[in-house]
């Protein structure tokens, strides 16, 4: 087997893997006595212990943490982004929306990223980028329109702050991903480090909510597993499959291109697993969003 097709397989699994994490979240939240922050303790701590083993296989760990005073500080701050405060964010949306509609608001952070990038990375915009731009901002007016004018409020199936917490999460991820992009290290190293300092600010959050909140420490095996799963399949396993396709990969954009299918994938995981009734408005403002993505990498 060549080492495209081989890159190629990685990445589709990964994108498989990645496409399940909707589903598992909002199974995890709504069938489970699990919190948010409870969920995202035991997720990170799976994953922090799949990385440490993983970069222990490598030979690597002991280098992940020799580190200057200054990839400590950026890995402090990279992990209060991503595990705390963008599962923190985005686990709450889960809850407060359908999965369907936090799978299409959550894909905008590429495009968050951007904006991000003009004042961060003193990169200019053309006109074609911000057409982009547009284009899947009316993505967005879509599905939000739709959400406000069709009864799903008054339903209680979604509400105004679960759509505004699942386009906030954006800001955590495409935060994450402009540090991570100026921090050379190797990247299973930052990954793990960082998650080492989430874990650390979940482990503090986590009794301050339930003193605050009154909520109870349940223990459930349904709750167990929906951790593990999202440990491994959206924050561990799949990150290095993907970052093993990119290094077999003759260029990056082969298999990065891919990762476009992930979204309408989630979509069809959602309808099976968790029972939803994948709307229109759904489609039509995913694809919006999508084409403004893939109009943007165009034109880079």
């Amino acid at each position: 087997m060549s080492r495209q097709r081989k890159a190629y397989l990685l990445a589709l699994a990964a994108i498989l893997f990645w496409s399940t994490a909707g589903s598992a979240f909002k199974l995890s939240l709504d069938r489970t006595p699990t919190s948010e922050p409870q969920l995202l303790l035991f997720a990170t701590a799976v994953s922090l212990a799949f990385l440490a083993i993983w970069q222990a296989f490598r030979g690597r760990l002991r280098k992940s943490f020799r580190l200057s005073r200054r990839e400590w500080i950026n890995s402090a701050i990279m992990g209060a982004l991503n595990p705390f405060g963008y599962y923190i964010v985005l686990f709450k949306a889960y809850n407060l929306i359908q999965a369907q509609e936090a799978v299409a608001l959550n894909y905008v952070w590429p495009l968050t990223l951007v904006l991000l990038s003009i004042p961060v990375l003193k990169q200019k915009i053309s006109m074609m980028s911000i057409l982009a731009l547009l284009l899947s901002f009316s993505g967005i007016v879509v599905i939000v329109v739709y959400m406000s004018t069709s009864g799903i409020y008054d339903d209680q199936q979604s509400t105004p702050l679960g759509i505004f917490l699942a386009l906030a999460s954006s800001l955590f991820w495409a935060g994450f991903w402009l540090m991570n992009m100026r921090d050379k290290r190797e990247e299973a190293a930052k990954l793990l480090v960082s998650f080492l300092f989430g874990f650390i600010y979940i482990l503090i959050y986590f009794p301050l909510y339930l003193l605050i909140t009154g909520d109870e420490f349940i223990i459930t095996l349904p709750g167990l597993a929906g951790s593990a799963y999202i440990g491994i399949f959206e924050m561990g396993l799949t990150f290095v499959l993907w970052l093993k396709a990119l290094q077999l990969s003759s260029t990056t954009a082969r298999v990065s291109n891919l990762v476009y299918i992930s979204p309408f994938l989630s979509l069809m995981f959602v309808s099976v697993a968790v029972g939803e009734t994948i709307q229109a408005y759904t489609i039509v403002g995913l694809v919006l969003i999508v084409g403004g993505i893939v109009m943007q990498r165009a034109v880079r």
